[in-house]
């Protein structure tokens, strides 16, 4: 009885070269990880504590970034193209696809080593930088306490408000006690949470006012209405200063990772296409002994 057996040839084994693939995505992964030092200190170098602006550094970013990624893509492709095995018996369109297959593993196992790298480097200087403040907290703790308890005696809590110290402002230059300046912050605090100033608080602190200054109730009760309109606006330009700082760091981080997105994927084409290159400079080179 005859048994039918598979023809040898390249046809009938693996199509993947892990051997190639592995050593075009170490020499992806280290060249990505030097470019990205160097650019990190040349970014270093390039910035000022003195004259500091941050407008050109973004560009400069990204096109680093686009070149680290397409310099590290290029040369791992190339060399899992260049290193995989030939193929003598398989189909131009099956050699086409298998290097462009190595190309695209070569820079993903590169991408992905080089995402652990730098989330290691990352981990590694956030703990020690916890344990550096760690050590100086413990150190400067108890001169800390100190100094807070010699303060919160001197001043009181919330004792240096500036809108409280406006409406105690007395013209002899007597100063207020520490529970008066801790009360009418409190009381400007709930009215500014509020959004408005109540009848009863706005009495009472005009009371404070004529008492300690010595004008009328109505001019005392003009003066809380000016202090709180400052107060007003003042909260009011902190509050618009956190939101557009929050919507600048929201802008920077989704530019950021769509510029990411583009340069990756560019850099995964680029790997397909120089492995293509690669293995057909591998199928035409001739080796003489």
């Amino acid at each position: 009885m005859a048994v039918a057996t598979a023809p040898d040839g390249d046809g009938y084994a693996s199509g993947v070269s892990w051997g190639a693939i592995l050593a075009g995505a170490a020499a992806a992964a280290a060249l990505s990880f030097i470019l990205l030092i160097l650019g990190l200190g040349l970014g270093l170098s390039a910035v000022s504590p003195y004259q500091y602006n941050a407008t050109p550094l973004g560009p400069a970013s990204v096109g680093w970034i686009a070149f680290t990624q397409l310099a590290a893509a290029g040369i791992g492709g190339y060399m899992a193209g260049r290193l995989r095995v030939k193929w003598a018996r398989v189909h131009g369109d099956e050699v086409y696809f298998r290097d462009t297959a190595h190309g695209l593993l070569a820079w993903a196992v590169a991408t992905l080593v080089t995402v652990a790298i730098l989330a290691g480097g990352a981990r590694a200087a956030l703990s020690g930088a916890i344990d550096t403040g760690a050590a100086v907290a413990n150190a400067v703790a108890p001169a800390a306490a100190a100094a807070g308890a010699s303060a919160s005696t001197a001043t009181g809590p919330r004792g240096n408000s500036y809108f409280a110290d406006l409406i105690l402002r007395a013209p002899d230059g007597d100063a207020a006690t520490d529970a008066q300046r801790s009360e009418v912050n409190r009381i400007l605090l709930t009215d500014l949470a509020a959004g408005k100033i109540s009848g009863e608080d706005r009495t009472y602190l005009a009371q404070l006012i004529a008492k300690r200054t010595g004008i009328s109730q109505a001019d005392a009760e003009q003066r809380v209405d000016q202090i709180y309109t400052q107060a007003t606006q003042a909260a009011s330009e902190a509050k618009a200063k956190a939101q557009a700082a929050a919507e600048q760091a929201r802008q920077a981080a989704a530019h950021s990772a769509l510029w990411m997105f583009a340069a990756l994927l560019l850099g995964a084409f680029v790997a397909a296409v120089t492995a293509i290159v690669g293995g057909r400079n591998r199928d035409h080179a001739r080796v003489t002994i």
